[in-house]
């Protein structure tokens, strides 16, 4: 048994020692009528003076902390006792369970304190009984009877992630009609990476309220804050169980994690409520059935709902309820796409090019004579920074006024040696510049491989391969995957970077000074282009 070093055995026997009566105990942080995890809490120590009636020390510890731990909180209680009681020795120590006793009298012997059991502590049951009431008086965040299947429900969420092929915009109304609740209309975040989640509009119009306020300033806090609040909405996010790397700049997607250290968060915000993380019976029913018929709808439309034009779909679903009050057993449900909705917030948000642009885009040929072959090619970002100082110091072309939304400008760079630069640099320019930059889908109809067609339009409507990737391929899937979502927080603009420098030190990673010109333009969806799948042919390029 571990005892006190001689010193501080001699330094707690310097303590006054008070004719007084002290309980201790060591019990969970938990209600008798909560169902939840007792040892997930911890345990609370408790030493209080039962003469004087005063708290004089307490701690909470995990619940396989060992003995020690309560005469840590013992000599805390001694020394350095909560106000208003004064460093003391007590006479008498009454404890109600054995093995502490045994071991305080182990600890404790050279102190003169007499330690004894009792099989009630009168102050200490009744501190932990005002616990207990404290405890039952919480509402949790989810009703018990339903925390179980909605986390289950959100996981399964989690793991068909949604966000990899659903935008914000794209939203799918879920018809209820149940509760006081008659559609819901889920937009999906997380295609930027930044927060992963479900929020469950109550009406279209707080949809497009938010949406319109946040366009309307972007920069100001103060003013997202207040949108955020006017929001009439259920939600479910997807947070790391540890949250103790705030700091970390590093880019580590939350969807890289495994399933063990995600968290699913679920609530409400509404004008007059505010944002409050905890559900009541009916709104976990609504938002349990909302989770389970979008589940089902991503399942049985996965595959369409991929495509790059959203589609037009719709589905009718039993979703069973668990044992309730409730009579009803079972709801009938709705999930349709909303491609009009989508299009009209994608309006708002001034996504892909103007009409006009549109109108005037002539397919003319497919070229692949622009871009020399040996080229090192990479999709990136330049930083904002980065970017001005590249205006300044390089044959520049501008396409807009670009807000500095996001970090940075993406861009599309090619490297190559200098005369080949100067090259593709003098065709561009006497090509009227560059007017946008597009992925197509391409398809090899003799092996059934299937590509990611690079495309560069200049503005007399020339269209230029400048990369055919492997729609398998994960690198290119990644890095399409941040150019898209680059080019969202930019409206669309984008870049082409030509440098030089190929067969030098600076091959594959370009400095400022290798960078040669930079062509600023606009992105295109397949559907602005307009020109379909384009199949490889036999002696010819894409065309």
């Amino acid at each position: 048994m571990t005892s006190f070093n001689r010193s501080t055995s001699r330094r707690l026997k310097k303590l006054t020692q008070i004719p007084s009566v002290w309980e201790g105990d060591r019990r969970p942080l938990s209600s008798p009528n909560q169902v939840s995890d007792s040892e997930a809490k911890g345990e609370c120590i408790l030493w209080v003076d039962y003469s004087q009636g005063v708290v004089r020390g307490m701690d909470v510890v995990a619940s396989d902390t060992g003995p020690e731990a309560i005469v840590r909180t013992l000599m805390q209680a001694m020394e350095h006792p909560q106000s208003p009681a004064r460093p003391a020795r007590p006479q008498r120590i009454v404890v109600k369970d054995r093995e502490i006793q045994f071991y305080l009298r182990g600890v404790l012997q050279d102190l003169d304190i007499a330690i004894d059991y009792a099989p009630e502590l009168p102050l200490i049951d009744e501190l932990f009984r005002g616990f207990a009431d404290i405890l039952d008086s919480q509402t949790p965040d989810l009703p018990p009877q339903y925390a179980q299947i909605l986390r289950e429900k959100a996981f399964a969420i989690w793991q068909a992630a949604p966000w990899e092929f659903l935008q914000e915009q794209q939203i799918l109304s879920i018809e209820i009609n149940k509760w006081d609740v008659g559609t819901l209309y889920a937009s999906v975040m997380g295609m930027l990476g930044m927060e992963y989640g479900i929020l469950f509009y109550r009406s279209e119009d707080s949809l497009k309220q938010f949406r319109a306020a946040v366009l309307t300033d972007e920069e100001s806090t103060e003013h997202l804050e207040e949108a955020f609040l006017k929001q009439d909405c259920l939600f479910l996010t997807f947070e790391s169980v540890d949250e103790t790397d705030e700091d970390d700049d590093e880019e580590d997607d939350l969807a890289d994690l495994p399933l063990s250290e995600i968290d699913p968060t679920f609530g409400n915000i509404h004008p007059l409520e505010g944002l409050r993380s905890v559900l009541y019976d009916e709104e976990a029913l609504v938002i349990l059935v909302a989770i389970e018929s979008l589940s089902r709808f991503i399942r049985d439309h996965r595959r369409q709902l991929h495509e790059d034009i959203f589609p037009t779909l719709s589905r009718r679903y039993r979703i069973s309820l668990p044992q309730s009050e409730e009579s009803t057993k079972s709801v009938p449900v709705t999930v349709s796409t909303m491609p009009q909705l989508a299009a009209e917030l994608e309006e708002m948000a001034g996504f892909g090019i103007d009409d006009e642009e549109i109108d005037n885009l002539d397919f003319q040929s497919l070229r692949d004579d622009l871009i020399p072959e040996d080229s090192f090619l990479s999709l990136g970002v330049v930083s904002w920074e980065m970017l001005e100082f590249l205006r300044k110091g390089v044959s520049y072309h501008q396409a807009g006024e670009i807000k500095q939304v996001g970090d940075g400008l993406p861009v599309i760079l090619i490297q190559t040696s200098r005369p080949k630069a100067k090259t593709v640099i003098e065709r561009i320019e006497a090509a009227g510049g560059l007017r946008a930059i597009c992925f197509n889908p391409g398809a090899d109809p003799f092996d059934g491989d299937r590509y990611d067609l690079g495309l560069l339009q200049t503005q007399n409507g020339e269209l230029f391969l400048f990369g055919e990737f492997l729609d398998e391929d994960p690198i290119h899937v990644e890095a399409r995957k941040k150019w898209n979502q680059r080019c969202k927080n930019t409206k669309g603009y984008c870049g082409l970077i030509i440098a030089k420098g190929l067969t030098g030190a600076s091959r594959g990673n370009p400095q400022l000074r290798d960078m040669m010109a930079l062509f600023e333009g606009r992105s295109l969806s397949p559907k602005d282009l307009g020109i379909g799948t384009l199949q490889l042919m036999p002696q010819l390029k894409f065309e």
